[in-house]
This record gives C-alpha cells, sequence and structure tokens, in this order.
C-alpha cells in the first residue's frame, strides 16, 4: 500500500450519510483508513437537528455542522481553513444539484453511483469538471480492489489474449419483497422513478457491473440490447435486468443486475474470456482472481503475491492471509483520490494509487450506459441500440 500518511490529510466536508445511512459510514470508515482526509465538516441530515446531533457525535466543531448544503458553501467559503473536498452520500436525485454547486464553488467533489439520476445532468455536469478544471471521484467501489486491478493489468498486457466475450453479474436478494411499503426509506427511494432515475437495479448496481466490465477488459460498448422485468408487484422500477453487449472490435458481453435474487448477499462476478486465457473474479473472494490458460493449467493467483502488478500492490495492505475486503477497497478509492487531488494542485502525475481510478467521465458513461438500456427495453422487440452519448463522449473527450 502507498504511503499516505506523509502528507497533511485533506480536509473533507459530508453532504447526507447522517444516523442509520449505511453508505455514510462506509465513506467515513474509508476516508480515516489511510490517514489521507479529516472529516471536518457536514450537512448530515434534511432533518438539520438530527444532522447536528449526529456531527455532535462524530465530534465535529459545531460551527461546521450546517442545516443544509448552501449553507455549508457559504460557511466553508468564509474560512482559511475550509474543506479541500465534499463526499455527496445522498439518493441519486440530488448528487447533480450539490455537485454542481460545490463545483462552481470552487470545491472537489467525491459523488455516490450513479453520477446524476438523467443523462442531461450527468453531461453537463462533466462538461463543468472539465471546464472548472476540478476533481470529481465517482465511487465505483469495486474497481479499488487489488486483484481487479491485476486483472485489468493481465487483460492489457495481453496475457488473455484477444477478448472474446465477457460475463458480469450483481445480484442481490435485499428487496426480494416490497419493503419499500414498510418502512425501508433506502427501498423506498430505490424505487421511485423521480429520486433514482429512469433503472431500477440497472441503474442502481447494474452501473457498478457496467463499470467493472469495462474496467478491466478495456473494451469501449458499441450497443446492446436489454430485456428489464420487474417482479415484485406495485413496483415502477425494474429490479432485475439483463443485457446482451456488443463491444468495438466484436467481443461480446452479457450483463445481469437482479435485486431479487434470493440467495444472493451481494454476487458481484466478473469473467472474462480471451483467445489465450480466461479470468475469473468473485467479490465474496476477492482476495483470488482463477486464471485459466488454453491447453495449461488452470492456476489461483492470490493477493499479495511477490510477482503481482505495480497497481495490485499498491492498493494491498496486509501479507497474503489475511483478508481484505470491501472496506479495504472503498479506502484505495480515497487514498486514490487524495493522491490526484495533490498530484493536481503539485502539477505533477499521481503515483500508483491515484491512476485509474473512477471520475466524472466514468459516472457519465454509467449514467448513459442506463439510458440506453431503458430505451432498447422499452422498444419491446430487442433491436440492438446504439448508446448515442456513449459515442458522441467517446469521440469528444476521450
Amino acid at each position: 500500500m502507498s504511503d499516505t500518511t506523509t502528507k497533511k490529510p485533506l480536509r473533507l466536508g459530508m453532504i447526507g450519510g447522517g444516523q442509520g445511512a449505511y453508505i455514510g459510514n462506509i465513506h467515513r470508515i474509508a476516508a480515516r483508513q489511510d490517514g489521507a482526509w479529516q472529516l471536518v465538516a457536514g450537512a448530515f441530515d434534511v432533518d438539520s437537528a438530527r444532522g447536528h446531533a449526529f456531527a455532535a457525535r462524530e465530534g465535529l466543531d459545531p460551527s461546521r455542522s450546517y442545516d443544509d448544503y448552501k449553507a455549508m458553501i457559504k460557511g466553508e467559503l468564509e474560512r482559511d481553513d475550509k474543506i479541500d473536498a465534499v463526499a455527496i452520500c445522498t439518493p441519486n436525485f440530488t448528487h447533480f444539484p450539490i455537485s454542481k454547486a460545490f463545483l462552481e464553488a470552487g470545491f472537489d467533489v467525491i459523488c455516490e453511483k450513479p453520477l446524476t439520476a438523467t443523462l442531461e445532468d450527468a453531461i453537463a455536469l462533466e462538461r463543468l469538471v472539465r471546464d472548472s478544471d476540478r476533481f470529481m471521484g465517482v465511487t465505483y467501489t469495486y474497481s479499488g480492489y487489488p486483484m481487479v486491478h491485476e486483472a485489468r493489468h493481465m487483460v492489457a498486457t495481453g496475457q488473455l489474449g484477444k477478448i472474446r466475450t465477457v460475463q458480469v453479474e450483481y445480484s442481490l436478494e435485499w428487496m426480494a419483497t416490497a419493503i419499500e411499503t414498510e418502512g425501508n426509506a433506502q427501498a423506498a427511494w430505490r424505487t421511485d422513478p423521480k429520486k433514482n432515475g429512469r433503472g431500477g437495479s440497472i441503474g442502481d448496481i447494474g452501473t457498478h457491473a457496467y463499470h467493472l466490465a469495462g474496467f478491466v477488459s478495456g473494451l469501449k460498448l458499441e450497443s446492446l440490447t436489454a430485456d428489464l422485468a420487474t417482479f415484485v408487484q406495485g413496483r415502477a422500477l425494474d429490479d432485475n435486468a439483463h443485457v446482451l453487449l456488443r463491444y468495438q472490435g466484436g467481443a461480446r458481453g452479457l450483463l445481469w443486475s437482479s435485486q431479487v435474487a434470493l440467495g444472493s448477499s451481494n454476487g458481484v462476478r466478473l469473467r472474462v474470456f480471451g483467445e489465450k486465457a480466461s479470468l475469473s473474479w468473485f467479490q465474496e473472494q476477492p482476495n483470488e482472481l482463477v486464471h485459466a490458460r488454453l491447453g495449461g493449467r488452470t492456476e489461483i493467483i492470490k493477493r499479495g503475491a511477490d510477482d503481482l502488478s505495480k497497481a495490485a500492490k499498491a492498493r494491498t495492505r496486509t501479507p497474503p492471509g489475511h483478508p481484505e475486503g470491501y472496506l479495504e477497497a472503498f479506502a484505495n478509492l480515497y487514498a486514490g483520490f487524495a493522491e490526484a487531488i495533490h498530484a493536481k494542485r503539485e502539477k505533477r502525475e499521481p503515483s500508483a494509487i491515484g491512476r485509474d481510478i473512477p471520475t466524472a467521465y466514468d459516472g457519465l458513461k454509467g449514467v448513459a450506459f442506463v439510458d440506453a438500456v431503458v430505451d432498447s427495453a422499452s422498444a419491446q422487440d430487442l433491436s440492438w441500440l446504439t448508446p448515442v452519448a456513449v459515442k458522441t463522449l467517446i469521440a469528444t473527450t476521450c
């Protein structure tokens, strides 16, 4: 693991993520793990009193506990020790206005995925990031795992040969019943198109799968055809998705996302098949990568091995045999974001931990993917659709 403790911690603010918010706690643990960040300010709840109480429990200066994000921007701009970046841990429909306001005020941003609830907002936000020359990281967590980076390295260095097929899935069981009608706030906004966006499972977890497949394979999407289903009666959004993918250069892919897959706690799985070899990675066994070679042995590559790539080693914290998982992967993202911000300020190239991290452009591609999937499914004839927004972005910003 790269040493991120030699620099003074960056000051972090947080919007949302207060009492009872699962993802907010994950962000705080990840940010603190390497000493690269210090949480100093926040507007943690739509209920300001509850938010202030939470800030007090976190030990924040009461003067830096704010009623809302607008008050936080105003208050921080008036300080010499203002925050360096803000983490946005709120429902999807709020990502755009909050991110936009902080970027325009001159702050760097770390945002939950999907980047925005609409493609129009995602395009505008990514353009704002480029025009303002600010940094924006998007928390596609699975690109923080060491063995995912090892897989990416093996593909990029030709160890699999030309890629033929990619299969990726993200299956969950937690919404197998209508828990949104039983007081589950997390499920309630995820099933509300006005708050979640056009995609249900495909927007919530399918975007993770899409990013993971592209991150490891290096392939760019050419077209897709999708079938969306809503199995729990009364829901307005999909809770299961199957998507066939065609990549530039001829490779094919299959993506499955589901919120109703009984027996799947967090079933993120990736398989990449090339002409010479294949790779398989399963998030519930994240310290191992299965490598099968044509006409040869199948081997298990373990995190911590001496001959791993520089990218994998930079994200490895403990010796082999000591399991690392989700929290460490999330912390790797935060360490990478910190290094990227430092490098940008110091006008230098980032070290290994700050390279190949998910940014606003990755977030934009994810939203464009969701839009194309919903459009394809709405056509009801399994016609192949080219996500025009993705093609345009590849031509103009890559």
